[in-house]
């Protein structure tokens, strides 16, 4: 057999392996996600330990913020965070009767007392202004935020990590962004925090090995996913309510790269997208990535691409969560 029978031979199986894969993939895809909850993760208690039941955020907004921290056996660091948190919601209560805010913190089936130092906080500041939402399970942090988020009672949305790398004040750069983007016809924006301005600082602190990867990551989300957003990692988004319900509503994606997903639908949907520079400092036992993450990564946003194209991963023009 000569050399380009050979490489003939070798095109054909790779297309042939290919289809195959392309089939396995679309059929082993469920179309839309899963956006039910345990009966359990309908309740939270409240100051006085009663049972009560999460409103839907297919309600009115009757609040002006809501905050979700998704938190994953953060029971030592969450204090600093909501403390941070909420001394900086007070003053701005203070300055202003017309704000309003809730603090949800939704422990993705923590294995420590995550919930039970959350709860301190609702017993503290009363349930109207924390909540604890308790999920039977692990989901993910894109599942976690996601039923955050369909019990909120806030005109905006926010998420933000529970290690509180970020710094809560910035939310005000988030707002005033949000504020001068234009809104889509029904009211709907992002606006994503960034630490891309310091990049070049973590470049230095980290292995070339590793700074290959991040910038390989980089790469392929911009290159199929999401343009023009230097960020997409960044745990500090702000959304307005419309936007909230059509995104999460949508979203397939709970784990690592659930932001892209999030980003990708936002362009989908010619929702408009703003990014700000916020500060970020590295937290002591803050869960950095590791090499095989950002591997699973790269392969999940070739996933989201691939089922979107094919047509496996159906999006619903509107959505209303059940």
């Amino acid at each position: 057999m000569d050399l380009f029978s050979l490489l003939l031979s070798f095109l054909g199986i790779a297309v042939i392996t290919a289809f195959i894969v392309l089939i396995i993939v679309a059929m082993s895809t469920k179309p839309y996600p899963e956006l039910g909850r345990y009966e359990s993760e309908k309740y939270f208690m409240n100051e006085k330990q009663e049972k009560c039941l999460f409103p839907s955020i297919n309600d009115p907004a009757t609040l002006e913020l809501s905050v979700i921290v998704p938190a994953y056996n953060e029971e030592e660091r969450l204090p600093v965070m909501m403390d941070e948190a909420l001394a900086y919601l007070q003053e701005r209560k203070k300055k202003s009767s017309s704000f309003s805010y809730e603090v949800i913190v939704v422990d993705d089936g923590s294995k420590d007392k995550t919930t039970q130092t959350a709860q301190k906080y609702c017993n503290q500041f009363g349930s109207e202004k924390v909540r604890v939402l308790t999920l039977a399970k692990n989901r993910g942090k894109g599942g976690a935020i996601r039923l955050g988020m369909f019990s909120a009672r806030g005109r905006f949305l926010l998420f933000a990590d529970a290690d509180g790398a970020s710094k809560f004040s910035d939310f005000t750069k988030l707002e005033n962004e949000m504020k001068n983007l234009k809104k889509d016809s029904s009211n709907r924006a992002v606006v994503c925090g960034s630490r891309a301005h310091l990049e070049e600082e973590s470049i230095a602190q980290r292995s070339l090995f590793r700074t290959i990867l991040m910038k390989g990551f980089h790469f392929v989300v911009w290159f199929l996913c999401v343009r023009g957003v230097k960020d997409t990692q960044c745990g500090f988004k702000l959304l307005t309510r419309e936007a909230a319900i059509l995104l999460f509503s949508n979203l397939h994606v709970e784990r690592w790269a659930f932001d892209v997903d999030m980003l990708f639908l936002a362009q989908y949907f010619n929702i408009p997208v703003g990014e700000v520079a916020i500060t970020w400092t590295e937290i002591e036992g803050s869960k950095m990535v590791p090499v095989f993450s950002w591997i699973q990564m790269g392969k999940d946003i070739i996933l989201i691409r691939l089922r979107y194209l094919l047509g496996a991963w159906k999006i619903k023009e509107k959505s209303k969560v059940e």
